[in-house]
C-alpha cells in the first residue's frame, strides 16, 4: 500500500510540473505576439494600372488573327489539363482516362489472391 501512494504523488507531481510548464509556455507565447503586433500603419494606395490600347478585330489582318486564335487555344487546352477535376471535360479515375496508378491499383483488386510459392 505504501507503493501505490509514492506512485500517487509521483504521477501527481511529474503531471503538474508537466501542465504548469505548458501554461508557462503559453503565457510566454501570448506575451510575445501581444508585443510583436505590427503597427496599425495605413497601407499606401496602389500604384496606377497601365494603360493599355484596345483594337478591334477588324483593325486586325488575317494572319494576325490566325495567330491570336492558335494562341488563345493552345493556353486554354494548357489550363485545361491543369485545371480541377470539376472543370475538366472527364473525371480523374473514369474507366476510359484512368491514370496509371488508378488502373493498377484495379487490375491488382480484380485479380485472385494467390499463395506466392
Amino acid at each position: 500500500m505504501n507503493d501505490l501512494g509514492f506512485g500517487l504523488t509521483i504521477t501527481v507531481i511529474g503531471m503538474s510540473l508537466v501542465f504548469s510548464v505548458l501554461a508557462l509556455l503559453w503565457g510566454i507565447l501570448n506575451l510575445l505576439t501581444r508585443f510583436d503586433r505590427p503597427d496599425s500603419v495605413e497601407s499606401p494606395e496602389p500604384p496606377p494600372a497601365p494603360e493599355l490600347e484596345v483594337t478591334s478585330a477588324s483593325s486586325l489582318s488575317p494572319e494576325e488573327l490566325a495567330a491570336i486564335t492558335i494562341a488563345v487555344r493552345l493556353y486554354a487546352a494548357t489550363l485545361r489539363q491543369e485545371a480541377a477535376p470539376t472543370v475538366r471535360s472527364y473525371w480523374p479515375g473514369s474507366l476510359l482516362f484512368a491514370s496509371r496508378w488508378v488502373a493498377a491499383g484495379r487490375t491488382r483488386q480484380n485479380q485472385s489472391w494467390q499463395r506466392r510459392r
